[in-house]
């Protein structure tokens, strides 16, 4: 398992590693299924070990569609029903072909209970988990789109940040649907960044070339 390079698996010893390798099932799934359909996260617990998979809602009377986490190597799903049992009302897309460590959730309420190392691990990453979530929900409440937008950008490129490198072969469709918006508008607001040569937009990639404007547009916008 330490050959992926993920947190938790480096940090604990080998004998509960183990636990990992006897009670865990390597499953993939390919960009674009839609999986967990058959109530698989009321028995299972996953650990991303590759790619990208996003959890979103969507409103059928208009299509909207609101991403609420992105997926990555490291991140572990479903916690809200790992914790209290109870069904979570959201979807599930592949973004990028992913591999996932399948762990049955009942063992992993077992571990919560008595590992202390396990739960050195788990209880962080939940309380970052619930600050992603009360920003999500502050920023699509109090800051125009543009905002949103130029946030994300520089969290992008912050390698402390939780959004270091998400948006890398990300469209501009998913990251509308990161920021509460639609494609159009993301695409505008971009043009508008790089007319002022803070950023050169490419088709699946930003690049940002002057981060103290990308700042300073950042701070104009909160005043205006």
């Amino acid at each position: 398992m330490k050959r992926y390079g993920i947190e938790i698996f480096n940090r604990l010893d080998q004998s509960f590693e183990q636990n990992f390798i006897k009670y865990g099932k390597m499953v993939s799934y390919k960009k674009k299924d839609t999986p967990f359909l058959n109530g698989e996260l009321e028995k299972f617990f996953y650990i991303v070990l590759k790619g990208k998979i996003k959890t979103f809602q969507i409103n059928l009377e208009n299509s909207k569609e609101q991403t609420i986490f992105i997926y990555r190597a490291g991140d572990m799903f479903d916690t809200l029903i790992l914790l209290d049992g109870k069904p979570h009302d959201v979807m599930y897309e592949v973004l990028e072909n992913i591999e996932l460590l399948e762990l049955p959730i009942g063992k992993v309420r077992e571990w919560l209970r008595t590992n202390e190392q396990f739960n050195r691990h788990f209880f962080p990453y939940i309380a970052s988990q619930m600050r992603h979530t009360e920003e999500l929900a502050t920023d699509l409440s109090l800051l125009p789109t543009s905002e949103r937008l130029s946030k994300i950008l520089l969290r992008n490129i912050n390698p402390n940040d939780k959004y270091h490198q998400l948006l890398q072969n990300l469209s501009k469709t998913e990251i509308a649907k990161l920021i509460g918006t639609v494609r159009n508008v993301v695409e505008r607001h971009l043009k508008e960044l790089e007319e002022k040569d803070i950023i050169k937009n490419q088709r699946k990639n930003i690049y940002i070339k002057d981060i103290k404007k990308l700042l300073q547009e950042s701070n104009q916008l909160l005043l205006t």
